[in-house]
């Protein structure tokens, strides 16, 4: 049996590492998804500005072709020609003089659209080239997630079935003990009768409880409601909802499957992936791979209460950042070598632990 506890013990270290991996490997992918959408909106926002600069400039060269017509048409009439049409000559040499500057401004006013246009084409291109490097980088992260996914799973087997030995060895032991002690209380009874007759009639009292049960009455959980307590989050009693969708499978105070202790939370059974969100506003004070608890996260919401979320597939917040109610913090996942996919969630105040269902406003 200690054989089997260090093999545990070195494939929990192994299924650790590989835990973290997949959660890093999971933010990661997280961020370059968020990543690659905003480089879309970029690219969509330049084609945009470009199609806006395609017709900015259409209008401005139809504007400057009617202007060449009208110079064109006018010609360089002599001064007989002005004078016999009785037009003003100075007039019409002003007027052909600004006809030619407005042409030039119109010329310079679209060889710098055309400017703008091939840099906001340029931009478009350097950003459809850094979509597909982030689009390469996310496939490879997405071959190395699913690496790290089928080494946990294999991990997760290895240690499941050091569980299930393990448990056929505690209860042979279990077994070996409650024989021992039978056979204690026998060879007593039998020395009391060998001491004296009169013990004969208390041994017949005795023989049955040579085969009885000699389990111990259940243990009990206290309950360390915080009781009349003020602030933010004691104003929250009854109005707190479960940090995701589920079914509460282990309750506070309950006695734990594997045996040996009891739930100081509860446990709420859920399907992978699913978002974890923050019960109430707070600071996120823990956010790693604890033995038993796997990727575990935990949030200090002032007044001495702390929220703890346990058995994550993986930790979108990390310490020190501050959350509101709600914020996904977490996903459901079962690491730290649970077999069952869902969430472990505790309530404490000041250290102890309190039963979170009589806080929660379950809807």
């Amino acid at each position: 049996m200690a054989a089997a506890e260090e093999s545990k013990g070195h494939i929990t270290d192994q299924l650790r590492d590989t835990e973290s991996a997949i959660s890093d490997a999971n933010r990661r992918l997280h961020e370059l998804g968020t990543q690659r959408a905003g480089l879309k909106a970029q690219i969509a926002d330049l084609d945009a500005q470009n199609q806006r600069l395609d017709r900015q400039t259409g209008m401005q060269q139809n504007h400057l072709a009617h202007l060449l017509r009208s110079q064109f048409v006018g010609g360089n009439s002599d001064a007989l020609t002005l004078l016999l049409a009785g037009t003003d000559p100075n007039q019409s040499t002003r007027d052909r003089y600004f006809l030619t500057q407005l042409s030039r401004a119109k010329a310079d006013l679209i060889q710098q659209l055309r400017s703008i246009a091939a840099e906001k084409k340029r931009l478009a291109d350097a950003t459809r080239e850094r979509q597909a490097q982030v689009a390469e980088n996310e496939q490879r992260q997405q071959e190395s997630r699913a690496q790290l996914l089928e080494r946990g799973k294999q991990r997760a087997g290895m240690l499941a079935a050091i569980g299930d030995r393990l448990k056929a060895q505690r209860r042979e032991i279990a077994t070996l003990k409650k024989d021992e002690q039978r056979l204690a209380k026998l060879i007593d009874g039998l020395a009391r009768i060998a001491a004296t007759r009169k013990a004969r009639p208390r041994v017949a009292q005795a023989a049955p409880n040579a085969g009885g049960s000699v389990t111990a009455g259940a243990p009990r959980l206290k309950n360390h409601d915080p009781g009349d307590v003020t602030g933010a989050f004691a104003a929250l009693r009854g109005k707190l909802r479960l940090p995701t969708r589920g079914t509460v499978a282990g309750r506070f105070g309950s006695p734990r499957a594997e045996g040996g202790a009891l739930w100081k939370g509860v446990f709420i059974r859920a399907a992978e992936g699913l978002e974890v969100r923050a019960v109430a506003p707070g600071t996120v004070v823990f956010a790693d791979w604890l033995r038993g608890f796997g990727n575990l996260l935990v949030i200090d919401h002032g007044d001495d209460f702390l929220s703890v979320y346990g058995n994550n597939e993986s930790l979108l917040a990390a310490v020190g950042s501050v959350v509101k109610n709600g914020d996904s913090v977490a996903t459901v996942g079962n690491s730290g070598g649970n077999a069952d996919s869902g969430l472990y969630f505790e309530l404490r105040h000041r250290g102890q632990p309190f039963d979170p269902l009589k806080w929660v406003g379950i809807r």
